[in-house]
């Protein structure tokens, strides 16, 4: 029997315990670590609620002394919380481990070295388009282009290996997100290896000869009539007709030589498809850019990659968005964007895409992407990379 007045045999026991509780804890994190492989080989969510509960709740069921329930249950949320960041911990550092030094894995490949290198780079659209554009100042115009009529086509090609990377539009200062894109990202599994903003200038193209009191349609890309919404609510009578691309419009009017018909694209596709600017500057912004991003399959990253994009997905319950959101102010992470989009099987839920500042291979920001992987239901890396200056 312990003598309940007897200070240090009590420490003594409780030592005791507490080293039995060490042991068990070290048994456990193993265990934990090979619920993590799994996870691993069938791509399964840290965050599993409903099987928390039940150890929690079979905790409580064996609980001889009830009145400690509530220690018991903070207890064993905690120990649940440890177990996701550990978790996650392990899942990060194996594929550290795997990659390190594996150029192909951290970025030091066809990117970062594109001009030893010839590229085949896949856009949305034709030539003259902002993408194209885009896709020539960030590589240069040695590399090799391919061009598609829909964005998924993009995907498709770097899914396939038909093309080194994608260029796409991602957001624009006017009109904002091109949620489409974002889509896409997630359901190819694609990441996000460079960024390049391009100031967008939308002019009213037409044929040789035409002018303002001509036209009758107009041909564009929705982003292009968006941009440019003051300037048509002038001309009413217009039938505003949505096309592919912008570029794609122009090439149309060109093809048609339809003085009647005009389009919404750049300077340089008037001068490639032999049109007349009608009208500069349509864009109610003058300062409209659109952020274009790189998209490859794995995920590259070196020493000067300074903004980190994710998409993760919460408990639908209140304060578990605030609780990842607080861990950027707590660490003096800049966040630089938060985007939701619908999941579309489940009503009223969303995943939420956020760009912030960083290097995951600074241990600071590998730590807090540990404390915020664990707190969430779906979690993902879209990239790490240099942010546009």
């Amino acid at each position: 029997m312990i003598k309940t007045n007897d200070l240090s045999e009590i420490r003594e026991s409780i030592n005791e315990v507490d080293q039995s509780l060490a042991q068990l804890f070290e048994k456990r994190m193993e265990l934990v670590a090979l619920v993590a492989e799994y996870k691993i080989e069938n791509d399964i969510p840290i965050l599993n609620s409903e099987r928390e509960k039940q150890v929690i709740d079979r905790a409580l069921e064996s609980l001889r002394d009830k009145s400690l329930s509530r220690e018991m249950e903070i207890f064993f949320n905690e120990l649940m919380a440890i177990s996701r960041e550990y978790q996650s911990r392990y899942i990060d550092e194996k594929f550290v481990a795997q990659t390190r030094g594996s150029d192909e894995a951290w970025g030091i490949s066809a990117l970062a070295s594109r001009e030893t290198k010839k590229l085949k780079i896949g856009f949305q659209g034709v030539e003259g388009s902002f993408s194209e554009e885009a896709l020539l100042n960030y590589f240069g115009r040695e590399a090799m282009t391919s061009s598609f009529r829909f964005f998924e086509d993009v995907f498709m090609a770097i899914d396939r290996g038909d093309v080194d990377y994608g260029i796409l539009p991602v957001e624009n200062s006017s009109t904002g997100s091109v949620n489409e894109v974002y889509d896409l990202l997630r359901k190819y599994g694609c990441h996000i290896n460079g960024e390049i903003v391009l100031k967008v200038k939308q002019n009213l193209l037409g044929v040789k000869g035409a002018s303002m009191e001509d036209i009758k349609e107009v041909y564009s890309h929705s982003q292009g009539f968006q941009q440019s919404a003051e300037f048509f609510k002038e001309h009413p009578s217009w039938k505003l007709i949505p096309y592919h691309n912008t570029a794609l419009g122009a090439k149309l009017v060109s093809e048609a030589g339809d003085i009647s018909r005009a389009a919404v694209a750049s300077e340089r596709a008037a001068a490639i498809y032999g049109l007349d600017i009608l009208k500069e500057n349509l864009n109610f912004n003058s300062k409209n850019y659109t952020r274009f991003v790189i998209v490859g399959k794995d995920l590259e990253l070196d020493e000067s990659s300074d903004k980190i994009s994710v998409v993760l997905t919460v408990r639908h319950k209140a304060g578990s968005l605030c609780d990842v959101l607080r861990l950027f102010s707590q660490e003096g992470l800049n966040l630089l964007k938060i985007e939701s989009r619908p999941i579309m099987d489940k009503s009223w839920e969303y995943f939420f895409h956020l760009d912030f500042e960083g290097n995951l291979q600074d241990p600071h920001v590998s730590r807090i992407m540990d404390q915020i992987r664990s707190r969430t239901t779906y979690f993902k890396i879209l990239g790490n990379y240099r942010r546009h200056r």
